[in-house]
């Protein structure tokens, strides 16, 4: 089954980082996000990916194409460009099979997903989508399996979304009795990770969002949430980086599950 990633924003509100790189390139552990995204569904056993890229697209595909490069000792004739690499300095290689896919800089996300269709193979009758900026130690072969069963159009993951202010915890005669620095919330948030029949496709439209068409198969009852009480968490600004990147300098990483 494929897994189509968005790549292709441009990420406003990280403009420090995403001035010279695309969103899902900014990194976590020296790694970029999108590569922890992906190895969380080959964990999983869904290494199949269409990158929709738009926002710096050379940028990811350089990253990929040169990735030998990057990760191995080698050496370079610079006057015949010949090049030999010592592969037994590199270390795990990740087993990625990529569809780069240039769906423009400002086209919409819904878009995108229908210009990455062509590349989903005509006998799979699903496909998967989700964003390029988050991470989670969501089971997805769990969430594929629950999709199946529901026998609806889509199924989205659910979770749990972290308020951006203080809680303020009040007892009697107003008086405060303590504060909680950005809880999570009880509400449920579409945190990406969906899966989709193929007739999804029917339902998105040129020049449109997704959430139209998310819309679209609710209203026939045709959408199902996958319930996720475990870690997730999307990067959105600097300070969501930083946190991220302070994760992985404990070594206590909830979303490494490779």
């Amino acid at each position: 089954m494929k897994a189509i990633i968005l790549c292709g924003g441009q990420g406003t509100r990280l403009k420090e980082e995403t001035e010279f790189k695309p969103k899902p390139m900014v990194s976590v552990g020296g790694k970029p996000i999108l590569w922890h995204l992906m190895k969380i569904y080959a964990h999983h056993g869904f290494n199949e990916f269409i990158l929709a890229l738009g926002y710096k697209a050379e940028y990811i595909k350089d990253y990929f194409l040169n990735q030998k490069a990057y990760t191995s000792d080698f050496e370079l004739d610079t006057q015949t460009h010949e090049m030999s690499f010592h592969l037994e300095s590199r270390p795990e290689i990740d087993n990625f099979k990529i569809t780069f896919v240039d769906t423009g800089v400002d086209t919409q996300i819904g878009e995108r997903i229908l210009k990455c269709s062509k590349y989903i193979p005509e006998d799979d009758p699903y496909f998967m989508f989700t964003y390029g900026d988050g991470v989670t130690d969501l089971n997805i072969k769990e969430v594929v399996e629950f999709h199946k069963k529901q026998g609806t159009v889509g199924t989205i993951t659910g979770v749990h979304p972290r308020s951006k202010y203080g809680i303020v915890n009040i007892v009697e005669d107003n008086k405060i009795s303590s504060f909680e620095e950005k809880p999570v919330l009880n509400d449920w948030i579409n945190g990406g990770f969906g899966v989709y029949k193929r007739e999804f496709l029917n339902y998105l439209k040129p020049g449109e969002m997704e959430h139209p068409a998310l819309k679209r198969i609710a209203a026939e009852g045709q959408l199902s949430i996958y319930k996720h009480e475990g870690f997730w968490y999307a990067v959105d600004t600097n300070k969501e980086l930083e946190d991220l990147n302070k994760i992985w300098a404990t070594g206590d990483i909830p979303w490494k599950v490779w």
